[in-house]
């Protein structure tokens, strides 16, 4: 019993003495140390950044189409009796090839029959200028005939004063001069009518030689001549087959240069307008609106949309500016022309530039110098920069515009400054860094600012 009372005592007291001994070890146990990690340094690339030759650019697209275009018809009517082999869809020829030829015999009498009208009217004249002289010299003999017959009647007339010839004698001669007198009257009357003659038949000699003209201009029609080195497109008829005056034979496109009208979102084209400054214009008028598009500068390179692992381009230059801006996708068309689309082609490697092809045309305005940063380097407007202790800067910007890989800044950060261009975790104001300058990064954006870039 005793034995059972011991242990009921002694069970607790050392529960007691364990805790009295835990609670003395922690109070007396000295304090941790405690050490201050802080951020590890994080390695970045930084660009220095500043203001450097920039091109503003931007690529519109379109698609090809032939810089002249002949719709060729004929201009008479009747039987095609020739055409031309390489009269085919997809052919060349060059210009001042008879590519058809339409039935001529009907124009070729009818050109005859005019002909001999118009000499037979100068035969009439010819003759009518003969009877003129013939007449002119009757009435010079006539004249001086009626000359001497008023001079005999004179003296005639005296002898009769004094009585010295009978009555009859100048009775007789006054009949002969009144004949003289009517006989000159009708010559120059019938001289007159020479002149009004002569009129009417020059006038009918200038008829028919312009119905002669005529002719031979339509006979000339008969014969469709190409007026330039051209591809063929499309071709209508076919030889032995009757056209009407009007009908469309063939499509003949130029190969001296295409034009391609590049649709541009309206907001993308403000950016190559700084060659302007701002000035005033006026589209209206003509030599003005030359002026302008010579100012702008714009250089065009045109490649190929549809093929894109071909490293070809060409040269293009902006002529026109589209006179509307389209109201579903907010873009204005700018004309671009390409010449001698057709030369220098290499099978595989450079097609030519064919009618209908897609295309994507580069616009680079002159280069200006712009505070210009990667776009990449951009987050939701804000920009990571290395302080000169090394930390990073978290500093918000100001854009003009962004292009492609770039964006142009407004303001925001000095020239001097180091960007940095690579990933930053976490981003954190005051993060210790190490900078290190990419310069192979840096040498190729500025060859990309300044437009050297192929694409």
């Amino acid at each position: 019993m005793s034995h059972l009372l011991q242990k009921r005592f002694l069970l607790p007291l050392l529960v007691l003495i364990a805790v009295a001994v835990v609670v003395f070890k922690v109070k007396t146990k000295p304090p941790l140390a405690h050490e201050d990690a802080g951020f590890p340094v994080r390695a970045v690339e930084v660009m220095t950044v500043e203001r450097i030759p920039f091109r503003a650019r931007a690529v519109a697209y379109g698609h090809v189409e032939p810089s002249v275009v002949l719709k060729a018809k004929a201009e008479v009517s009747g039987k095609v009796v020739y055409l031309h082999p390489g009269l085919e869809k997809g052919g060349s020829l060059p210009a001042g090839t008879v590519v058809a030829r339409i039935e001529p015999t009907t124009y070729e009498f009818s050109l005859e029959q005019r002909e001999a009208a118009a000499q037979s009217a100068r035969s009439t004249l010819k003759q009518v200028e003969v009877e003129e002289a013939s007449t002119r010299r009757s009435l010079e003999i006539a004249s001086e005939n009626l000359r001497v017959g008023e001079a005999e009647l004179e003296r005639l007339q005296a002898l009769w004063d004094k009585k010295l010839v009978a009555r009859s004698a100048l009775d007789a001669e006054e009949q002969k001069v009144l004949q003289l007198r009517q006989q000159v009257e009708d010559l120059k009357g019938k001289l007159a009518t020479y002149a009004s003659r002569k009129r009417s038949l020059q006038a009918q000699i200038r008829q028919s030689e312009s119905q002669v003209a005529q002719t031979e201009d339509t006979l000339g029609r008969t014969e469709v001549v190409l007026p330039f080195d051209a591809r063929i497109g499309e071709v209508f008829v076919d030889a032995g087959e009757f056209v009407a005056t009007g009908t469309v034979l063939f499509e003949a496109l130029g190969v001296d240069a295409v034009e391609i009208t590049a649709e541009l979102p309206v907001r993308r084209f403000r950016p190559l307008l700084s060659a302007l400054g701002g000035e005033a214009l006026s589209l209206a008028d003509p030599a003005r609106y030359q002026a302008l598009l010579k100012q702008l500068e714009l250089e065009a390179r045109v490649r190929l949309v549809a093929v894109p692992d071909l490293d070809v381009s060409w040269q293009g230059r902006l002529i026109r500016i589209g006179e509307e801006v389209d109201p579903l996708r907010n873009t204005i068309g700018l004309v671009v022309a390409v010449d001698k689309p057709y030369e220098g082609v290499i099978p595989g490697r450079r097609p030519p530039l064919l009618k209908g092809m897609y295309t994507a045309v580069t616009f680079l305005a002159p280069a200006r110098p712009e505070l210009v940063i990667p776009r990449h380097a951009l987050h939701e407007g804000r920009v990571y920069l290395a302080l000169a202790d090394n930390t990073l800067e978290i500093r918000p910007v100001r854009i003009a515009f962004r292009e492609g890989d770039f964006a142009v800044l407004r303001d925001g950060i000095e020239p001097g400054e180091r960007l940095v261009v690579s990933d930053v975790i976490p981003v954190i104001d005051g993060l210790p860094l190490k900078a290190v300058e990419d310069e192979a990064f840096r040498a190729a954006f500025l060859r990309r600012a300044a437009g050297e870039s192929r694409r």
